[in-house]
């Protein structure tokens, strides 16, 4: 089967290319030798990474390319990740949102099947980003959501015509392999209690959020004589919150921050490593419930907060908007305290989160497994 692959890819963002990674390996795992296209930002990079023959992603070059390819395909999956949505601005066909339903046109045109995979939907607030999705988003043949509220968001949208199933974000899915690179670059004696930290920058939220965040750890620090590591997984964005929250903490020569070279899966075997983690960055709870971390998840989306009501942490984790210090600390000390208790009680909801996000190529298989130009 030949596929073509559209996402937020090659732009360095750490869930993304997990995300890439785990379609990536899951594909080969379960088709026949397929053969797989990507559109990247950085194709060179991508294919050489992923094995796998790579496009360049944008308008400005490669159109021949990214036309040949879809006529070529079988199938286009669109995502997985947070793709249709217009929290950044959206104008006429400039935007996130109409460039992956204008390649989502495209493939139709060209005779390809489409599939919207462990997608996220939302938010959709403007005028023009509504029309976009009811016209073109129903062009698709199949779709999965990683979540009930994206199912319900997608139909709310007029987006009823292609069936559509809940499962979970594919990057629980994720095959990774022992790699202690990240873990090692910080020089550890390996006694260390260790609270990985995944910020984001997130609007007019941030400045209050960091005074809250370096205040929790220096707390930590002096509590639980913990040694937080701050984990950037888009720089430079994280890595420039994360060292405007050092410079707000009293004990930040307590603290690590983990170079910007790291892989996915180094990223995924550092946070598998640590004893909590804090974190913005949806993926980075999605690696810490993966390696059965105790996680405490700060929603400035609608999937965070999703996500965390699933692995059962909601119930500790807070909205961006609406929390103290004092409660994030509580919750933190309770993790670290009970974890035994907080890990039994997540483990069988992180199961039933990797079998629901490998039902993603399950169904992928049986809607267009005989699909063939």
């Amino acid at each position: 089967m030949k596929i073509v692959l559209s996402g937020f890819y090659g732009l360095g963002n750490t869930g993304d290319e997990a995300i890439l990674k785990a379609i990536v390996d899951n594909l080969r795992s379960e088709l026949n030798n397929p053969d797989i296209t990507v559109f990247s930002l950085s194709p060179e990079q991508t294919a050489k990474e992923h094995g796998v023959k790579s496009v360049y992603r944008g308008w400005r070059h490669g159109n021949k390319e990214k036309v040949k390819a879809l006529r070529d395909a079988d199938l286009l999956i669109s995502g997985g990740g947070g793709l249709l949505q217009d929290t950044y601005p959206t104008k006429f066909l400039f935007g996130p949102l109409p460039y992956y339903l204008l390649i989502v046109f495209l493939a139709k045109l060209c005779r390809a099947k489409v599939m919207f995979f462990s997608q996220g939907i939302g938010p959709v607030t403007s005028t023009w980003g509504k029309i976009l999705m009811k016209v073109f988003a129903n062009m698709a043949d199949f779709v999965t959501v990683r979540d009930d509220y994206s199912k319900e968001y997608l139909h709310s949208l007029g987006v009823k015509r292609p069936e559509t199933v809940v499962t979970a974000d594919i990057v629980f899915a994720f095959q990774g392999t022992t790699d202690t690179s990240a873990y090692d670059s910080l020089q550890l004696d390996g006694s260390e209690k260790l609270v990985a930290v995944a910020p984001r920058p997130w609007f007019e939220q941030e400045e209050e959020y960091i005074e809250k965040m370096a205040w929790v750890l220096d707390e930590l620090i002096e509590q639980r004589q913990v040694t937080p590591v701050f984990v950037p997984m888009e720089p430079p964005y994280d890595t420039n919150v994360s060292k405007k929250i050092l410079a707000k903490m009293k004990h930040a020569d307590a603290t690590k921050l983990l170079g910007e070279q790291f892989t996915p899966n180094q990223f995924y075997n550092f946070i598998g490593q640590t004893d909590l983690t804090l974190a913005l960055r949806l993926h980075a709870l999605i690696f810490a419930a993966l390696s059965n971390v105790p996680h405490i998840g700060l929603s400035y989306d609608r999937k965070v907060e999703s996500f965390l009501k699933r692995s059962g942490m909601w119930k500790h984790s807070f909205p961006l908007e609406d929390f103290t210090k004092e409660a994030l600390l509580t919750e933190s000390i309770y993790a670290l305290d009970h974890s035994a208790e907080v890990k039994a009680m997540m483990e069988p909801n992180v199961d039933v989160l990797r079998q629901e996000a490998r039902r993603n190529v399950t169904l992928l298989k049986e809607k267009f497994g005989r699909t063939a130009k």
